[in-house]
């Protein structure tokens, strides 16, 4: 998978906005790819149990299906934080860095359905702009990305940007 870094001299706020989520969706994803299950399902910080690599996909697949498709776009999807305390940490059985990573792209795909409204629109809550589900979505995405690089280094040594 190829990341490319954010165009230097843009001038379109909306694609900058999206280049910067589309860089961190995949740094996501490389962080956990070549993870074993194990690895990736290893809550190494002893203070917070359900903080995992396959965890935090699983929470960024329900941060976009919630964000930025069902308040921001309107899809009539099922939402993913369905319970208290917020369900989408649980890892099930059958998680694997393979079937989260695939989940989490398909997510991609179903939230292109807000990319194409206007940043300055109300989003389908009514509540906030398209601007504001965008920018708050991109920066869930780079707080979790930061747990990832530590979950990465943690597991496995590997470092880097």
């Amino acid at each position: 998978m190829t990341r490319t870094w954010p165009e230097n001299q843009a001038t379109d706020e909306a694609a900058l906005a999206r280049q910067f989520l589309d860089f961190l969706r995949k740094t996501a994803v490389l962080k956990v790819e070549g993870l074993t299950r194990a690895q990736a399902a290893a809550a190494p910080i002893h203070t917070s149990p359900k903080l995992t690599a396959l965890g935090v996909l699983k929470h960024l697949t329900a941060v976009e299906r919630y964000w930025l498709c069902i308040a921001g776009a309107g899809l009539d999807l099922p939402s993913l934080w369905e319970g208290d305390p917020d369900p989408s940490w649980n890892l099930e059985d059958d998680d694997t860095p393979a079937s989260l990573i695939q989940a989490y792209r398909e997510e991609w795909a179903n939230a292109e359905a807000l990319t194409k409204l206007d940043p300055a629109a109300l989003a389908a809550d009514g509540e906030r702009t398209v601007r504001w589900i965008l920018a708050h979505v991109t920066q869930e995405t780079a707080r979790h990305v930061g747990h990832l690089d530590l979950l990465r280094e943690l597991a496995d040594g590997e470092t880097g940007e």
